[in-house]
């Protein structure tokens, strides 16, 4: 069978992120949801997402196809309904499809399918905040898909573990001098990872392939550090897509960076409003200020941002994508993509300039800016361009 991710309903509420990627794409827990989908399935997925994103993340239909609502991550007894699906069957979760069977070129009518509810419990990534709010779980369940019947690499002596059964190294990662404690949840730390010395950490904790955590860091609970990210002072419940750098002191709570982004030395965000009230956050789908219902949430950063050192962030701040923040004072808690400026006001940010950076910062992990990355961020520019019209 063919298997096809789809964005669904929820992509617009997990803008920035999704301006970049499908959501299928989104990291949380260990791996990314299609990491996570074909893990499950044991086979390769593609994608139907923005047609601006298409030929990066194209899409591959053939004679039999099943859709999959990106947004749901899968289960055991989720994926044994899925690949039981026969003809014009559908898998419901109230009223959102999580997966359907489609033949090619076939007009997809749910009136004439076979709908099937889905009554257990799902875990569905409908907004920004889920992806750290959510990941506590979702790192658990990721834990035991990818350690189940393994055996890892020893603990070094020079680690002080509590909870070592709940604790696994890849091959090649590096430990030394460090606490990990998985009494409340599993560490992972992947192939060619470093904890450097001095360096304190909770579960559940992970740490992607070639990913750094910096003398004495201070890291807790629910927080992904993904592949080739490097990080230092306090973090807690964050997660960080992977190819970015916060590696220096400051603090980093309730928050979800993008890739290719550079949280500047002592750059602190508040999750916690002084009035202890329930933190709205920026939704691009209302144009207006959302209730997350969290009373802790602090920083959104798009891909390929940046900020300077000793910035502050207000908690329940959005950032776009290939914004650069600088200077005193606390930015607006909306900051549009390809913003240039901080608290005394902003310009846009051309996208020469900004690529020129980005070719820089990605040849620095020898992965090079293609023509497909420059017309994905060219169009997120042209469509964000609303949101900076007061810069003109």
């Amino acid at each position: 069978m063919n298997y096809i991710l789809f964005d669904g309903a929820s992509r617009d509420a997990l803008l920035p992120f999704t301006y970049t990627r499908p959501v299928a794409d989104i990291r949380i827990g260990i791996l990314t949801i299609r990491e996570k989908w074909e893990k499950y399935l044991e086979t390769t997925t593609s994608t139907v997402t923005e047609e601006y994103l298409s030929e990066k993340f194209p899409m591959v239909e053939l004679e039999e196809n099943i859709m999959i609502n990106a947004s749901f991550l899968p289960t055991t007894n989720l994926v044994k309904m899925i690949k039981n699906m026969t003809s014009a069957q559908a898998i419901f979760y109230k009223d959102e499809p999580i997966a359907f069977y489609v033949k090619e070129d076939e007009e997809v009518n749910f009136d004439v399918y076979d709908v099937i509810p889905y009554d257990f419990d799902v875990l569905k990534i409908g907004n920004t905040w889920d992806i750290f709010s959510k990941n506590e779980r979702a790192i658990a369940e990721d834990f035991e898909l990818l350690t189940r019947d393994r055996t890892s690499q020893p603990i070094p002596e020079s680690v002080q573990c509590i909870n070592k059964e709940q604790i696994f190294i890849e091959e090649g990662a590096t430990v030394f001098a460090a606490t990990l404690n998985a009494a409340k949840g599993p560490i992972y730390i992947g192939k060619d990872a470093e904890i450097m010395e001095g360096s304190l950490i909770r579960g559940p904790f992970v740490l992607g392939d070639h990913a750094v955590v910096k003398m004495g860091a201070k890291i807790y609970g629910g927080t992904t550090i993904g592949p080739y990210a490097k990080v230092g002072g306090e973090i807690s419940n964050s997660v960080i897509f992977g190819y970015s750098n916060k590696g220096h002191d400051g603090f980093l709570g309730n928050s979800v960076i993008g890739e290719w982004c550079n949280l500047g030395a002592d750059t602190n965000t508040s999750n916690l409003k002084n009035n202890y009230a329930p933190v709205r956050l920026w939704s691009y789908e209302t144009e207006g200020f959302a209730k997350t219902g969290l009373q802790f949430c602090g920083l959104m950063m798009g891909d390929h941002s940046k900020c300077g050192i000793n910035t502050m962030f207000n908690t329940g701040t959005v950032i776009g994508v290939n914004a650069n923040i600088f200077g005193s004072g606390f930015p607006r808690n909306f900051v549009p993509s390809y913003s240039w400026g901080g608290s005394n006001g902003f310009v846009t940010y051309l996208t020469r300039k900004a690529f020129e950076v980005a070719k820089v910062v990605m040849a620095r992990r020898n992965v090079e800016f293609t023509d497909q990355d420059a017309k994905i961020l060219e169009h997120v520019f042209e469509i964000t361009q609303q949101w900076r019209k007061s810069y003109d």
